[in-house]
């Protein structure tokens, strides 16, 4: 039978990019920077986000494409947020119609209508592309925040540096165990997302995987559950210190909410645990399935 500790590398492998989604999300992404490359006047465009950090989690979906406009487009800095908002809305509805594309708090989202199936698989397509319009801002950016009606800085540098240094500090599978924990905040039976955005996970994990690679996955996960339940009603300050706490998208209700699931479960990771201990390799399995949804192995 397959042990848990094999079942849970199976699990990180299901999590990883297959080639056929790379060569799909390159050809989707390609796309998307030709096109808007011929509505603004773009200095250079780059991936971003936690697909560029590998930190990713399945279905693929909201990859992030910076687009750092050229000086010629100062005059949207000028403005609002929401009018930069609005005009990349309004350019991408002329591609992709008014049913596929959806205004965000910084970004454009570019929904490409694939619904994964009842194993959460897409036949190796992605879901969506967000679109984020930027200005430079020294070695900084500058983007729009219209939940604040502010244009806040951001260096996504900083965010993939701290992440590599983490990866390698954890003997190279802190971005493993973050994919895990971000695929455990997309599982239908939650309905909305326990934590949001994804991205404070992320920027969580940073300080709550410490210690060092203690070797048994069920116990990484375990302890990191709990810990992410203590301190999930923390302020998480912006990674790279430059735009406002990542938190700040959690009101207290979210946060209950949050450390309520998040409690949950690391209970039942502590009930697989126990089942190993007992013999019972069969029904830890069937916890962590049932934890984590349909791309835990069984077999």
């Amino acid at each position: 039978m397959l042990t848990v500790n094999d079942a849970f590398r199976k699990f990180k492998s299901r999590l990883e990019l297959t080639d056929r989604e790379q060569t799909n999300a390159s050809q989707r992404h390609k796309e998307v920077r030709d096109y808007v490359a011929t509505k603004f006047a773009v200095d250079r465009d780059f991936l971003t986000g936690s697909y560029a950090r590998h930190t990713k989690t399945k279905p693929l979906k909201d990859i992030d494409i910076f687009f750092v406009l050229k000086t010629s487009e100062k005059h949207y800095r000028d403005k609002s947020p929401s009018v930069m908002i609005d005009a990349v809305y309004d350019a991408l509805i002329e591609k992709y119609g008014s049913s596929a594309v959806r205004k965000q708090g910084r970004s454009v989202n570019i929904d490409f209508g694939i619904k994964p199936n009842s194993e959460d698989k897409t036949d190796h397509r992605i879901l969506s592309i967000d679109v984020v319009p930027a200005f430079a801002a020294g070695d900084d950016f500058e983007i729009p925040c219209t939940d604040t009606g502010t244009w806040i800085k951001t260096n996504p540098k900083i965010h993939a540096e701290k992440a590599v240094k983490a990866h390698d500090a954890y003997s190279k599978e802190w971005k493993g165990l973050v994919r895990m924990v971000k695929y455990w905040n997309n599982h239908p039976k939650h309905g909305e997302k326990p934590v949001k955005p994804s991205f404070l996970l992320e920027v969580m994990a940073l300080e709550c995987l410490h210690g060092g690679w203690g070797g048994q996955f069920d116990r990484e996960v375990q302890a990191l559950f709990a810990t992410l339940a203590d301190r999930v009603g923390d302020v998480w300050p912006d990674p790279a210190g430059l735009g406002p706490a990542i938190s700040n998208g959690m009101d207290d209700a979210r946060k209950r909410r949050a450390q309520t699931l998040l409690l949950e479960a690391g209970r039942q990771a502590t009930m697989a645990i126990d089942h190993v201990r007992k013999g019972r390799n069969g029904d830890a399995l069937k916890i962590w399935r049932e934890l984590f949804g349909p791309r835990f192995p069984l077999s």
